[in-house]
């Protein structure tokens, strides 16, 4: 299986570590192989946590810059501080609310304008779905859902090859059983954003 590159960015609490989780077990459950690898060094502070998750054929989960098939962004800055691992042809699927870092939210640095964000991954990149998962994690009633939000756009996309299905179970598996229907209900909304 030719093999399909992810990198997925957020910052700490996001839920970027239980999502690759999540989309890892569902590529298990459908026979596809998967390799993965986290950075999380500083992650309780606000710092950025990363995963990396080859689908198909690979020797190693490391993704090279301009090497990223699909580039999932949990947080607008952070999607853009990672666009050196997109190439002209990644898809790049970001949220658009933000949670700025500790030094602009006390007014000791700016934080960029969403336009500005959105209009320099469209420079590098021809495909970006940008929209507010966060407002959409809300309307499911549970606004720490934003990754599942999330994964239902990146599913939505077709770009990597685990079905709906599989990533539905694999939700119901491996997440606390009081937030399935919520954690459902925010995957079928991203999926239908993104659709």
């Amino acid at each position: 299986m030719k093999p399909v590159r992810l990198i997925m960015v957020a910052v700490g609490g996001q839920g970027n570590l239980l999502a690759a989780r999540v989309l890892g077990e569902a590529a298990l459950s459908e026979n596809i192989p998967v390799r993965m690898s986290e950075i999380h060094g500083m992650a309780q502070r606000g710092g950025v946590v990363e995963s990396a998750m080859i689908f198909g054929d690979a020797a190693s989960p490391i993704i090279s810059d301009g090497c990223a098939d699909v580039l999932l962004g949990f947080e607008p800055a952070e999607t853009l501080r990672a666009v050196n691992r997109a190439n002209p042809d990644t898809v790049v699927i970001t949220n658009t609310a933000k949670l700025p870092p500790f030094t602009a939210a006390i007014g000791k640095g700016v934080y960029p304008e969403i336009e500005t964000i959105i209009s320099l991954l469209k420079e590098k990149t021809k495909k970006v779905v940008a929209f507010d998962a966060l407002e959409l994690a809300k309307k499911a009633e549970n606004p720490l859902a934003v990754n599942m939000v999330l994964l239902g756009a990146l599913i939505a996309t077709g770009t990597i090859p685990v079905s709906a299905d599989a990533v539905r179970k694999a939700i119901a598996a491996e997440t606390k059983k009081a937030f399935v229907a919520s954690n459902h209900a925010a995957f079928d909304l991203g999926f239908g954003e993104a659709k």
